[in-house]
């Protein structure tokens, strides 16, 4: 099968194109610099795959939570490339792209995201019977008001993505409670795994369809209400 998979959902961008058997890989810096880097990037790695857009199969892309504008970068850019080759798309779950990147570390994975202000992007997943079990889809949370599920309870798992820097002090009673920590982004070869078995399960959207995940409600507002909002009375 061949595959295209884009993230731009973090200050990290990462490219991975599958011919066949065959990963082809890229990884950047995302961010302000993603719509200027992103296409001619996605076109060098196919002409390194020796593929045309024409010989995919479909697009899969990273649908968060992550950031905003580099969540509509990666929809965007899908949703044109598949347009124009009349291409299925493949949304995917960020947070269970990092469960599926920690795999080998736990089956039980707690997928953070920074997501500034103190809060977090998170999602909890067990892999189980050969594919991955959400436990808790994701959502926005404050780091420190997190807690583990239930059925992880005396059992180890891992907390994995890139939140821990940001917020160690507020996500200290994790790892108190049985989880370690693995610093791990979004990569697009988790995105490509992923998106082989939504494939498979007939997944696949109209590029028309696809849309981004923010969990955050107030994408729209402006940085001074935000900061207005955080002051007290």
């Amino acid at each position: 099968m061949n595959l295209l998979a884009i993230d731009t959902g973090t200050e990290r961008m990462s490219l991975a194109v599958c011919r066949g058997e065959q990963l082809f890989r890229h990884d950047g810096m995302a961010g302000a610099q993603a719509s200027m880097h992103l296409l001619p990037s996605i076109l060098s790695l196919l002409a390194q795959a020796q593929l045309r857009l024409a010989d995919l199969q479909a697009i899969a892309f990273g649908c968060g939570p992550g950031a905003f504008t580099g969540l509509r970068t990666a929809c965007s850019v899908a949703q044109g490339l598949a347009l124009a080759a009349d291409l299925p798309v493949l949304p995917v779950d960020s947070l269970m792209c990092i469960a599926e990147a920690a795999r080998e570390h736990n089956p039980r994975v707690l997928s953070l995201l920074d997501a500034r202000m103190g809060q977090v992007y998170t999602g909890a997943y067990e892999w189980q019977d050969q594919r991955w079990q959400t436990l808790a889809a994701p959502a926005l949370a404050l780091a420190d008001g997190l807690s583990v599920p239930t059925a992880w309870s005396g059992l180890p798992f891992a907390v994995a993505g890139n939140a821990m820097p940001a917020h160690s002090a507020g996500l200290q009673h994790l790892l108190l409670a049985g989880g370690k920590a693995i610093e791990i982004w979004p990569q697009a070869d988790a995105l490509l795994c992923l998106a082989r078995q939504a494939w498979a399960r007939g997944e696949a959207v109209a590029a028309s369809a696809a849309v981004p995940v923010y969990v955050r409600d107030d994408v729209a507002r402006t940085t001074a209400q935000r900061l207005a909002a955080k002051t007290p009375a």
